[in-house]
């Protein structure tokens, strides 16, 4: 999958970086969010909230959850879960710290921010970006008022002096000496958002809602097979033995359920899963998605509305 993604994004990675670089120079680095320069600040006293945009946001009326509680953290909102919350109420005037991010390559995302109720809070909002974001991305980010914080995404440091990581640090830091710091991404926002949280924000204890990372069994099949694009279909018979490999179905003990995984989400939730068991002892990790595939070691999984009664910081 790392392969697949590398041989298919690479001239975009490179290419987009090319046009985001005098931007990356002139604007701020999510160095700069750290809070931990504050020799008062208390990490493990500190918590965010990560919401995707998992069917379990929806189910489970998370959104309306949180927009009525009062929840004091941290709120980082992956990109294309946005609209959505800001439209139910999960607003920069409701959650002071809140938080945007975008990793994808593709200029599609922009239709995440091409909305006027982002144009509403945008300049309230702040925008925790990779130098290899389309730059269509960031223009509609910025057109919105959303103030911009860079950071690189690894996928190919383990390559050395040679690695597209290796060379675009060096060509920030032409410019901007202290560079910008670098994450992990499991080739998606929602783990992405994860990290952020703990490495940039060190904030102690993280909380997932809408990472569901998988399917629900009632998800058309047209849907699991294309992971959501609708587009080249191929006609697979559910109840065959390729399928069950392609696309196993997980129960779920935590949350007494099942869902579907295809490729995509394979990788992803292996990635994630595999990340928080090994991240450092001081980070918690709460799954209060309510579904989906994300449990397991160093993971406590417990429904949203528990999850606000007991973590208010």
């Amino acid at each position: 999958m790392e392969k697949m993604y590398y041989d298919r994004l690479y001239e975009n990675w490179v290419s987009n970086f090319a046009l985001n670089l005098h931007h990356v120079w002139n604007e701020s680095s999510a160095k700069d969010l750290d809070p931990s320069n504050n020799t008062e600040y208390e990490k493990e006293n500190n918590s965010a909230i990560v919401i995707g945009s998992g069917p379990s946001v929806k189910k489970h009326r998370h959104l309306e959850l949180l927009a009525n509680s009062d929840y004091k953290g941290t709120i980082i909102c992956c990109d294309s879960a946005l609209r959505n919350a800001l439209n139910a109420g999960v607003t920069p005037d409701k959650f002071p710290t809140f938080y945007v991010t975008t990793i994808d390559t593709d200029q599609i995302i922009r239709k995440y921010y091409d909305d006027p109720i982002v144009d509403a809070y945008g300049k309230k909002i702040k925008g925790i970006f990779s130098t290899v974001v389309n730059p269509l991305v960031t223009e509609h980010a910025r057109k919105a008022g959303i103030k911009i914080y860079w950071l690189h995404s690894l996928f190919d440091y383990n390559e050395g002096k040679k690695s597209f990581n290796q060379i675009s640090a060096l060509m920030v830091r032409a410019r901007k000496q202290r560079g910008l710091p670098a994450i992990q991404t499991g080739g998606n926002v929602g783990t992405s958002s994860w990290f952020i949280a703990w490495q940039i924000l060190k904030c102690g204890l993280v909380g997932l809602i809408g990472i569901n990372h998988s399917w629900d069994e009632e998800t058309p099949l047209v849907d699991i097979i294309s992971h959501g694009s609708g587009l080249n279909h191929t006609e697979i018979d559910r109840n065959s033995s390729a399928f069950e490999k392609l696309f196993p179905k997980i129960y779920n003990p935590e949350f007494n359920c099942h869902c579907i995984l295809d490729p995509y989400f394979q990788y992803y939730s292996n990635a994630l899963k595999d990340f928080i068991a090994r991240s450092p002892t001081w980070v918690t990790t709460i799954n209060a998605t309510e579904g989906g595939c994300i449990f397991g070691k160093r993971i406590t999984c417990t429904k949203f509305a528990e999850f606000l009664q007991k973590y208010n910081k």
